[in-house]
């Protein structure tokens, strides 16, 4: 099989990954296809499964790691996984095209030391702590708790950065767009 790119974006919670993501796939001369994660949360506002993730219960993500289904999973937080199957990375490959990935930091840097070559790994880097915090209130989808939980996490995050090949600082979208753009392309073309 002949195997394309991998493209990893990582960040915190709030960081602008997930549109910097959105925005990549738009191009079509980069040929890329988004990489749909499997977890065992619950679908969030218009989630579709198949689509957004592999939504799946805790039991059968737990089949799918004995079986050694996965690229990379965690447990980001208590009965809450996530992982890449290698069945959608092969899927992608088959098509000819590059898989981009929008994925927790553990999850990206696994995908980055198994795949050394293939893969260029992302760190988006909010403007500060109290912006994502400020950001993740702003998109009303997860209680308090949940946003304070993913806060305390973010300072773990962070200083994951240097671990990545590239740090695209997001103070303003448009130049971070822009920014992935160039790296993404550039990445590819070798």
């Amino acid at each position: 099989m002949n195997k394309g790119k991998l493209l990893v974006f990582s960040a915190p919670s709030g960081s602008g990954k997930t549109t910097i993501v959105r925005h990549l796939l738009q191009q079509d001369d980069l040929n890329l296809e988004f990489s749909i994660s499997a977890a065992t949360r619950e679908p969030r506002g218009q989630e579709v499964d198949g689509k957004d993730y592999y939504f799946m219960s805790i039991a059968d993500f737990k089949k799918h790691i004995k079986a050694e289904d996965f690229i990379e999973w965690e447990e980001v937080y208590r009965d809450n996984f996530y992982g890449t199957l290698k069945s959608e990375v092969e899927r992608i490959w088959a098509k000819g095209k590059n898989v981009i990935f929008d994925i927790d930091v553990a999850g990206g840097l696994r995908i980055k030391s198994k795949f050394p070559q293939e893969t260029l790994a992302v760190f988006v880097k909010p403007p500060s702590v109290d912006e994502l915090k400020r950001r993740l209130k702003e998109r009303s989808t997860e209680s308090d708790d949940k946003i304070n939980m993913r806060i305390a996490k973010a300072h773990v995050e962070l200083a994951t950065a240097p671990q990545f090949d590239k740090i695209i600082k997001n103070y303003d979208l448009d130049v971070a767009k822009a920014e992935a753009y160039e790296l993404v392309k550039d990445f590819i073309s070798k």
